[in-house]
């Protein structure tokens, strides 16, 4: 699986893991929620991303 399909596939899960969680458990997961959104909306004006930073230390394939 190549680097942007893995951070789509992280984010996602993250996101919907977090929304779960809110529902079931407790309202603050949501806030996870928000923490993943905003580093995608970061990550889109500034071009970096601590996730494929991480990702690529780990040798996923760009």
């Amino acid at each position: 699986m190549k680097l942007n399909d893995m951070l789509r596939l992280i984010a996602g899960a993250f996101v919907l893991v977090a929304v779960i969680l809110g529902a079931a458990v407790h309202p603050y997961w949501n806030y996870f929620a928000a923490f993943v959104a905003l580093n995608l909306i970061q990550s889109a004006f500034t071009g970096w991303c601590t996730m494929m930073a991480l990702l690529r230390k780990l040798g996923v394939q760009e």
